[in-house]
Parts: C-alpha cells; structure tokens; sequence
C-alpha cells in the first residue's frame, strides 16, 4: 500500500488540492465560504468548475454528479459525461460553473411526505462548497442539497446547514459576552460506526436478510455473546483483511478512519472516524457506509448496517459524538481542570442540558425507527428515555450551583493502580456510562441512540436547533443585564434547577428506571409512532420556524415520511414473513416430521419400539398445526390494516402486526430446534455468527 499521507485524501479536491490548482484570488474567496459560512461568489464558480473537471479527468474521471441525500436515508446520484460535441465528430471535455453550482435531477419519485404532487417532477440539487468534491467509480462526486421547484426542502443536507449556520450565530453572541471575538463556530462529529459480517453465501440462503435487513426468524445459537470473548477480541485474518482495504479506501476519500475493533456480538465490529464539522461528518458517514459495503463483497461478505439484525445479541448503533468549536480550535465543551471556576463552559453546558430537557421528544425522534425500537432498551443500547449523563465530578459541582453551598475545589487525582512499574493514571472528569443515552465524555457530548443504518443529519439537526435557542434566550438576557457576572451566576443556578430532571448518573437498564423517569416527567415514547406523533407539537413547530430551519409544511412533511416509512417496512417484513413460514418452513416442518414418522412405521413394522420418535412426530406435528393458526392470525392482520391515516396506520402497525409477526416467529423458533438441520431451510444463527 502507498504510504498513508501520500494515500489520504488522493481522491478529493480538498484545501491542498485547491490551494495548487485555483488563482490566489479564487482560493480566498472559496475559502471564506468554507470557514466563514460567507455568500459563494458566482464568479469563482467557472474557474473552480475547470479546475475541478482537469483534476478529475487527471484521476481517471469521466463523469460527473451532483451527490445528494433525499429523505430516503440513502443517498442519490445521477451521473453526466464531462463530454461535450465539437461539430467535427470529435468532443472535448467540458465542465461548466453553471453545471458545478445546479443540477436538475427529477425530484417525482423521492419522499416528499406531501410537500408537492407526484406530477411536479422538477428538483434542483446546489453545490454545497463547505463539503469537499471527491471521485467514487470513475465519477466525479459533488456533494449538494436538494429542493423542489418551488423551494421546498427535500433533502436532509439543507437543514443541517441551516441549523449549523443558526448555532453558529447564538455562540458567538455568547463568546462576545466574555470578551471573545470568533467569526464561526462550528458543531463538530465523531460518528462511531457499528456493523456485522456474514458470509454472502449464507446471506444468498436468507431472503429475510435480502428483503428486509434482519433475520425474522432464527433460534439462539448454542452460544452467543454470554463469554464475553468476542468484544475486543483477536480480529479475525479475514476481517482484518476487510479492515485494511476499507481503511484505504476511506482514507483515499479524505475520512479518518481511525479506530476498529471486534464488537460484543459474535460477527460485529467497529469503525470509527476523528471529528469533523457536522455536515462533512454526514456526508462522510454516508459514504462510508456505501464503501462498507461494497469492500465487504471483494471479501466475500456482506456488511450488515440494521439495528437488530440478529435477535438475542446485541444490535447495532451508531454514537454521535457532538461538540462545538471556534475557528481556532477552542473547544467549548472542554472544562479545563476546574469546571466550577470556568464560567464559559458552566454556561455551554447548561444550555445543553436545558435543550436536551426542553426537547426530549426531537432527539428521540431522531432516533426513530423500525429497525431502531428493536434496539433501544435492549441491553446493549440506551433506554427510549432521553436523559442526560456528566458523570460525578460535575455532578458536585451542578450540585454545588444548586444548593449555593461551597465547591471544595479537589481537582482531579491520579488512579494508583498498585503496580510501581506502571505510571499514575489521571482520571478523567466523568466515567463511561453506557445506559446513558446523552452522555458527557470528557470534552463533548455522545448521543447513542441512533441506529447504525442512519443518516446523522437529522440528530444533529434537532441537537444544533435545541442548542441555538436556548443560547438565543441566555444572549438576549446577559446583553440586556447591568451586571454581567451577577446576571450570568443567577441564570446559570437558575437553569440547573429548573432542568435538574433530565441529569441521571444511574444505571439506565435498571427496571425503576421507567418509573423513575416518569415522576420526573421525562418522556417515554417506547416506538416510532408514539414518537413521530409529537413531530408538530406547538414548541417544536416554533423552534424550527422561528431559527428558519424548516417551515410547518416541511415539519408535517418529515412526520409523514417517518410514519410511513415505519408503516412499509413492516409491512415489508410482515409479508417476507408470511412467505418464509408458507414456501419454506411450515414445508420443512411437515416433510421432516413425515420422514420420521415413516421411520417409526418402519420399526413398529418389524416390532421395534419408537416412542421417543412417536413423541417427536407429535410435537412437531402440534407445534406445526399451531404455527399454521398464528400464520393465519398475521395474514388476517396485514390484510384488516387501515388506509389513509397514517398515523393510524403506523400505529395499528407497532400494535397488531408487529405483535403478530413476533407470535409466529416464536413457535418457529421453537421448531428450528425439533428439525433435523438438512430439512430447516435456511443457514441458522450458528451457520451466520460462526463462519470460519
């Protein structure tokens, strides 16, 4: 392989790339859009649109894209040669700054949740310069938002802009107030990237796994996760094969892959790439999860991104790690080593707190999904109850702040691990608690409740918006007080009081939880449905209105995809499962327990007894009998679910069929254990978690 700093970033017009190939001019102006968020200059755009096309063309390069995220939480392409006729029958090839800044991709056929009519097909796709250019297949890859003709919203992109943009604005606000001048700060990501591989032969065998994502059926393996051995384990040669090529292919597309290792389910892994401003880290997350996937095909896998893929072992998330840094590189999550004596960050970290508390209900709708309810409050993922964690140092001192009482000042002690050989360990102010679904890590916030699958732009679009009003509300008041520090100690005391509620420091599995929650008034919206419902509450309308993020037709909009979305997937896997249990396993079940029942006959024939044989061909043929009744139950349900309503919809979906599907899935597990493995039709838990 080519040595990493020559590998990183071959593949994208980045700032080196830029600085070598534009006009100093061009350069600056580019640049300020970049780090300063100012207007794109129309005029730079031809200059850049060439030389972009030379440096692409250079890479192999023939076409080019404009990349886009529609609200399908996948993303979008259409590709146009850089080709361009000469009259002679020769071409040359052309790329043009109009081409660079607007695309006009048909827009019919992506989810617009009622924004506009199946018949109004025209959307527009803009260049957005704050994300790098990068080549993929031959194709030059720029990455854009995406609206109609009218203007609405059709992307996911656009709104993360916008909230960034409008969290930038009240963070600086703040920043003047204790005398510092920043012209941007920036929301920044990590996102930790969870995911399984299984052998692409076994998956061929699942049309479950094809269909829908996850395995609908399939009983426990004889061993799972209970020895605790695969998390952190020895990576196995093929999967650090796999490792290695997909760490070069992302570092040739500019992400910093940086951490891997085994997961705690047999077959899951991690990958995980350093910060980046929230929307690079969108589109990075996005691409990644594509190149996850085809690298894991030249392995002779298939990268697996469902939450709940497996039922039994741990599903898999994706931990967004969120914080927001000046210009400079000042961070403003960071503490420092006395957090009761850093007024700045006491005054971050209470609008955080407050935002997460005051919207609850958009953070979990982030999160929501069908793939996602199966996770959530499973024991491996937090609960569907947002709270906060910030460990015990501050802990003391919000504590502290609350009661008025004086902070003994202890600053951080070195952990003595009783061996003279290995040097004094510093702690760190907050432990790793991971039943938390919002917990402070050092100097940031990670937010573990999306699910690996999804496009991060919606969490950090609800986070960004929380933040950037509450930070509005506190400049509008320290601006206006006479004395900054008194007003500024009062504020603080009285938001940590009033926002109190939401900070738990305890274990998030634990069964008292729920009830606990529920005194403090916390939400809990156990499904997506119940979550999606509060989409257009009357605060939550006015937040995105009133910051200029989204309208109330693009609000509604968004609901709806959602709601839908849920209602088709299951759907989707109520029928997979209704075709699995009728072509393949009722079959299998009735042509094993007729093979052994010949085989009785056979030794009853000839006066040799075959009672537990007899046993055998009774339970299954009674298990099988009840199996073809749920069959019926589930085929009964999808067939009686509503029309119009969506909600309605999606609800009767979570309430009826769900249920349904589980009640089947139950006695055909049951059957899996009965059935002599060459009559079960497909690779069971064991075959896909276990490969060699």
């Amino acid at each position: 392989m080519t040595q990493v700093p020559e590998l990183f970033g071959s593949m994208v017009f980045n700032d080196a790339v830029m600085q070598e190939r534009l006009p100093k001019n061009v350069y600056r102006s580019l640049r300020r859009t970049i780090t300063e968020g100012t207007a794109l200059d129309p005029t730079v755009a031809d200059v850049v649109a060439s030389a972009m096309k030379d440096w692409a063309v250079s890479k192999g390069a023939t076409h080019f894209t404009h990349w886009f995220q529609p609200m399908t939480g996948v993303t979008a392409e259409k590709h146009d040669a850089f080709l361009s006729p000469c009259g002679d029958g020769t071409v040359i090839m052309e790329f043009s700054g109009k081409e660079l800044i607007k695309g006009e991709p048909d827009a019919s056929s992506f989810p617009s949740g009622g924004l506009r009519a199946t018949f109004e097909a025209r959307g527009y796709t803009t260049w957005d310069p704050t994300s790098y250019a990068f080549i993929k297949d031959n194709t030059l890859c720029i990455p854009t938002a995406f609206c109609s003709y009218r203007g609405e919203i059709l992307d996911k992109k656009t709104p993360l802009l916008r909230s960034m943009d409008v969290v930038s604005r009240e963070a600086i606000r703040v920043l003047r107030l204790f005398g510092k001048e920043a012209r941007r700060v920036t929301a920044t990501v990590g996102p930790e990237q969870e995911y399984f591989l299984i052998n692409k032969s076994d998956y061929a065998k699942r049309p479950d796994l094809i269909l829908t994502g996850r395995t609908l059926f399939g009983a426990p393996s004889p061993k799972g996760q209970e020895m605790e051995d695969h998390y952190f384990g020895s990576i196995r040669p093929r999967v650090k094969a796999f490792m290695a090529d997909l760490d070069e292919a992302l570092w040739k597309l500019g992400i910093c892959a940086k951490t891997e290792h085994n997961e705690v389910a047999p077959s899951q892994h991690e990958m995980a790439p350093l910060f980046a401003t929230a929307n690079l880290a969108s589109d990075q997350n996005q691409l990644a999860m594509e190149v996850m996937k085809k690298v894991a095909d030249k392995h002779g896998f298939v990268c697996l991104l469902h939450e709940k893929p497996f039922e039994g072992v741990n599903g898999s998330g994706k931990h967004n790690n969120w914080s927001l840094s000046t210009e400079t590189g000042e961070n403003l999550l960071d503490p420092g080593k006395t957090p009761m004596e850093n007024a700045q960050f006491l005054l971050f970290l209470t609008a955080v707190i407050r935002a997460v508390d005051d919207y609850q209900d958009l953070l979990r709708i982030s999160v929501a999904s069908a793939g996602n309810d199966h996770r959530l409050g499973a024991n491996e993922a937090p609960p569907a109850i947002v709270s906060v964690y910030i460990g015990d140092e501050l802990a003391e001192v919000v504590d502290t702040i609350i009661s008025g009482a004086p902070h003994d000042g202890e600053k951080r002690r070195a952990m003595d691990i009783g061996v003279t050989a290995l040097p004094p360990i510093p702690l760190d102010n907050s432990d790793r608690n991971r039943t938390s679904p919002f917990a402070f890590t050092g100097n940031k916030f990670e937010f573990r409740m999306p699910g690996s699958s999804f496009n991060i732009a919606c969490t950090n679009i609800m986070l960004n918006a929380a933040v950037a009003e509450v930070l509005r509300d506190y400049a509008d008041e320290l601006e206006a007080a006479k004395n900054f520090d008194a007003a500024l100690s009062a504020l603080i005391r009285r938001e940590l009081t009033a926002h109190e509620r939401i900070l738990f420091n305890g274990n998030g599995y634990g069964a008292d939880w729920p009830e606990e929650a529920a005194r403090r008034g916390l939400m809990n919206l156990r499904n997506t449905p119940e979550a999606l419902v509060h989409f257009d509450d009357e605060k939550n309308l006015r937040l995105f209105t009133s910051l200029g993020i989204y309208t109330p037709e693009e609000v509604h909009s968004r609901q709806e995809i959602g709601l839908e979305e849920y209602a088709k997937t299951i759907a989707i896997e109520a029928k997979t499962s209704l075709d699995l249990l009728k072509k393949q396993i009722i079959p299998a079940c009735i042509a094993y327990s007729g093979d052994v029942a010949q085989g009785v006959a056979v030794k009853q024939s000839i006066g040799v007894p075959a009672e537990s044989e007899t046993a055998l061909v009774r339970a299954i043929t009674d298990k099988t009998a009840a199996l073809m009744e749920r069959t019926a139950a589930l085929e009964a349900a999808v067939n009686a679910a509503p029309e119009g309503d969506m909600a309605g919809t999606a609800r009767y979906c979570a309430e009826t069929v769900l249920p349904a599907m589980e009640d089947a899935r139950a006695l055909a597990d049951e059957l899996e254990l009965l059935v002599g493995q060459d009559h079960w039709p497909f690779p069971t838990y064991r075959d896909l978690l276990f490969y060699v």
